[in-house]
């Protein structure tokens, strides 16, 4: 699934972006952006949903797969891009991550980050389970959290030009205003919050010892 997403993702580098990706964004159709665009990543999640309802029994193992797939999804995607497009040249290079609710943007190495960390949280979800016993309410808050910070990282600028600029009472239309389209098109991201980020890690970090630590 990562590398056909990667051979898309050439496909659509090619057509929009021939002198190579980057910022400020290039805006494509926007109903290619509407009716493909978040089609694709809505089909993606569910593809995963399946698998994991598939492979796991309960709750945990359901939800411990998830996690699994998807990381494996992301970092097989970067691979399948480096392998097509020699992209990205490296680990601090700006992508676009995801588009829901609204567009996630960070370096490269964030989302691969992340990727490593849901593998070993799916991992400590299994092993809990396979000991019997359930997570406690401070390492559910810990994880919670933590991916709340991670998350806010990912959507931070393009979730304060829509609030800067007043445009949040028309955020189920946003690729239809003007406005915003054209805010759009002249950003450049200078800034990624990596304090934040890793604090959020930390957190999770925290929570996966703690599952281990109590399901000896």
């Amino acid at each position: 699934m990562g590398f056909m997403e990667a051979i898309i993702v050439v496909y659509l580098r090619e057509l929009y972006f021939p002198n190579g990706f980057g910022f400020p964004l290039i805006l494509p159709d926007k109903h290619l952006i509407i009716i493909a665009e978040l089609i694709r990543e809505v089909a993606t999640i569910l593809m995963l949903l399946t698998l994991a309802i598939v492979a796991g029994k309960s709750f945990y193992s359901r939800f411990a797969w998830f996690l699994f797939s998807f990381a494996v999804w992301d970092i097989s995607y970067y691979l399948g891009l480096k392998a097509f497009l020699d992209w990205p040249s490296s680990f601090f290079t700006w992508d676009i991550l995801f588009l829901i609710p609204l567009t996630w943007i960070g370096p490269v190495l964030a989302p691969v980050i992340s990727s490593v960390l849901m593998i070993v949280l799916g991992y400590s979800f299994l092993f809990a389970e396979h000991t019997g016993k359930r997570l406690k309410l401070f390492d559910w808050a810990m994880i919670l959290i933590g991916a709340t910070a991670i998350f806010v990282t990912f959507v931070y600028d393009f979730g304060l030009i829509i609030i800067r600029n007043g445009l949040f009472g028309d955020f189920f239309n946003l690729l239809e205003n003007n406005q915003y389209l054209h805010l759009v098109s002249d950003f450049i991201p200078e800034y990624y919050n990596w304090p934040l980020f890793f604090g959020g890690s930390f957190l999770i970090i925290i929570a996966i010892v703690r599952i281990f630590r109590d399901n000896k």
